[in-house]
């Protein structure tokens, strides 16, 4: 006999009842986005593995060891599973001209994305993000708009534990200018760096910044940092966006070794970090991107945004309380017999015109088992119908949660009947 088969390790099966959390969050998410004014759009999730080595870059460990890439057999294009949402959403900016053709845009995706990593909890290597991006816009209220309604967000979740931490890398000049110096400052200490500092001393030293690594931590405290490196534009426009946090009332540190992961970013950077989720420890990050859209082939345009990994945003809320339990039903139908089974599904149908949620037992099975099975499902009623029911053209109606006995109503008047046991306080208001 044939084993059997299993998920892509680091691909997980999302199971009902977490997936409703999923679209209880999604749902609270869409709100959220909407009362800022993003809109949204939709991404291929296979795109151009060029798309990705130019705006990325060729020495992050994205593109060198955690893409998903491989040839079309069909006509031998390079093609990459997408580890990253902003690239294809500026790609597909520029190739419908949303930008220059219709002024500044705010958009935000949702979906899953792509890593060869090893899985661990709150990293796998199928995971998913919310992205939101703002083209078009030069100043730094957007920068602050971005954290303030992340802000906002963890608010409404109820989360806690979450801390803002801010930099700025200024512009590509002036990150030359503190390349340079970094370089020859970790030269001199190039006998301390480890396997990985060595690889991206040349390549890609501002990263070293970022190492995890613990016995280069005194070294790293001592290498220039690139505030000094600041001009009057960068400098001004970090304090903006402080003020304007300020202003707000959100607190923030600035931690001088943030630097993100991806090369495309320029002047304000941000990561949202909690202490709750173990080392992975960042629920949601981003930054300005002004080069972007010109690396990608289309007029110089300005950019920012940041993007937020629903599975450790989801273990946070749980971890905070939050989610829920998943939804139940307002009603569970329970019928016997040929003419019951004809009624019943008359009756459902009815309930769902007038915007109740309907679980219809089917199958087989005696009233006592079918109640079991309504109790079960959480429904706030059952409907009760059997063969003097059916004859008769009513329904019983049977409240499973809250006061009060069997009724029989007609098909009829079967709505309001549920609302005045669902929503007892707007009967008494007189239906107000």
């Amino acid at each position: 006999m044939s084993k059997t088969l299993q998920a892509v390790r680091g691909m997980n099966d999302i199971l009902p009842d977490d997936a409703e959390t999923w679209e209880h969050f999604e749902d609270i998410v869409r709100d959220w986005l909407k009362s800022y004014g993003y809109r949204p759009i939709r991404m291929p999730i296979v795109e151009p593995t060029p798309l990705f080595k130019r705006a990325i870059g060729e020495v992050t460990d994205i593109v060198e060891k955690e893409m998903y890439s491989f040839e079309d057999a069909l006509n031998g294009e390079q093609l990459t599973l997408r580890p990253e949402g902003t690239a294809s959403c500026v790609r597909a900016a520029i190739q419908h001209n949303l930008v220059a053709g219709g002024g500044p845009q705010r958009l935000y995706y949702h979906g899953p994305m792509f890593r060869h990593e090893r899985p661990q909890k709150g990293r796998y290597r199928q995971f998913h993000q919310i992205g939101v991006e703002a083209l078009g816009f030069s100043g730094p209220d957007v920068d602050a708009e971005h954290i303030i309604m992340c802000a906002r967000l963890w608010e409404e979740l109820g989360l806690e534990d979450v801390a803002l931490e801010l930099n700025s890398l200024g512009s590509a000049a002036e990150r030359a200018q503190h390349r340079a110096a970094l370089i020859a400052y970790l030269e001199e200490h190039k006998a301390q760096l480890d396997e990985d500092g060595q690889r991206r001393l040349y390549s890609n030293p501002l990263r070293i910044l970022d190492t995890k690594n613990p016995a280069l931590q005194e070294l790293v405290d001592g290498a220039p940092r690139l505030a000094d490196y600041l001009g009057e534009d960068s400098r001004a426009h970090f304090e903006a966006v402080q003020v304007l946090l300020k202003d707000a009332g959100i607190p923030f540190r600035i931690n001088h070794r943030l630097v993100r992961g991806l090369d495309y970013y320029n002047r304000t950077v941000f990561e949202w970090v909690t202490t709750r989720l173990g080392a992975q420890g960042t629920v949601c990050a981003g930054g300005r991107y002004d080069g972007l859209v010109e690396q990608l082939g289309g007029k110089p345009t300005p950019a920012a945004g940041f993007a937020m990994g629903v599975e450790r945003l989801l273990a946070l809320w749980q971890e905070c309380g939050g989610g829920g339990e998943p939804a139940a039903p307002d009603a569970y139908v329970v019928h016997l017999g040929e003419s019951a089974r004809r009624l019943a599904f008359r009756a459902a149908e009815a309930l769902r015109t007038h915007g109740f949620a309907v679980l219809l037992h089917c199958g087989e099975g005696s009233f006592k088992s079918q109640m079991k099975k309504a109790d079960a499902s959480g429904a706030a009623v059952a409907l009760v119908i059997g063969e003097d029911e059916a004859a008769a053209g009513e329904i019983g109606l049977k409240p499973l949660r809250g006061p009060g006995g069997q009724q029989r109503v007609s098909l009829e008047s079967l709505s309001e009947a549920m609302a005045a046991i669902l929503y007892p306080e707007e009967e008494e208001d007189g239906g107000v």
